[in-house]
């Protein structure tokens, strides 16, 4: 799935975690400089910077890799956490867009994401007792 090998970075010294833990604790404003020019981040960017910081500051391993636009069923599959014959299935049903690459079908990042927020609302909607949108 990744467009380069994905690089693993240990976790941060326990001093150093808790100094950065306490930093993302303590506000709002998450201001990236890249040698000495500020750059403003998209909101999704914004936060998966933080969630990197955050993960970082509990201490924690980490693997950053880079991820297609356009993904086989096997990748779409593992990023959607169901099986490549479940993901098959729906797009033989029209359920997510599929586009062919001869004859190997390729699924945009897009519409994974997008099924991936939809389910999260159904739960939610589940949860609260609500019937779920159909789309």
């Amino acid at each position: 799935m990744a467009l380069i090998a994905p690089r693993m970075t240990a976790g941060l010294p326990a001093d150093d975690a808790g100094k950065l833990r306490q930093a993302l604790e303590g506000g709002h404003d998450i201001t990236v400089f890249v040698d000495g020019t500020v750059h403003r981040l998209t909101p999704q960017a914004r936060d998966a910077v933080v969630d990197l910081l955050s993960r970082l500051g509990r201490g924690e391993a980490v693997t950053v890799s880079s991820v297609e636009e356009m993904l086989t069923t096997s990748q779409a599959a593992e990023l959607a956490g169901i099986s490549h014959t479940y993901l098959r299935n729906m797009t033989d049903r029209g359920e997510i867009p599929v586009e062919y690459r001869g004859t190997h079908r390729r699924i945009r990042l897009a519409a994974i994401m997008a099924w991936l927020e939809q389910q999260k609302h159904s739960e939610h909607a589940k949860q609260a007792g609500q019937p779920a949108e159909t789309s």
